[in-house]
């Protein structure tokens, strides 16, 4: 078994900063191999990437939170880090968080955390 558990949401006022944490545990034997990823999913929306490392370190995001999130992991910690900045109303969404290994197609997801923009 493994659990992703996310933190550090909340609610926040526009222009604000939130950052959110997900720790691994159980089986995992460690997340340096894994892709890990943070996504998001407001009320009516499909679930989306809003960015993600690769076990190099490598860093994608959505054009939508580029230049405001950045996404860190600390393999010692098994935890991986999505610092949030400039948010705004429409950063509101259930944020979750992802690990994926390929070579064993192994995928875990978090329970989400809401963040909420608003004034």
């Amino acid at each position: 078994q493994v659990q992703l558990v996310e933190s550090g949401g909340g609610l926040v006022q526009p222009g604000g900063s939130l950052r959110l944490s997900c720790t691994a545990s159980g089986s995992i034997f460690g997340i340096y191999r894994y892709a890990m990823g943070w996504y998001r999913q407001a009320p009516g929306k499909q679930r989306e990437l809003v960015a993600a490392i690769t076990s190099g370190f490598s860093t994608n995001y959505a054009d939508s939170v580029k230049g405001r999130f950045t996404i860190s992991r600390d393999n010692a910690k098994n935890t991986v880090y999505l610092q949030m900045n400039s948010l705004k109303p429409e950063d509101t969404a259930v944020y979750y968080c992802n690990a994926h290994y390929g070579p064993s197609s192994s995928n875990y997801w978090g329970q989400g955390t809401q963040v909420t923009v608003s004034s």
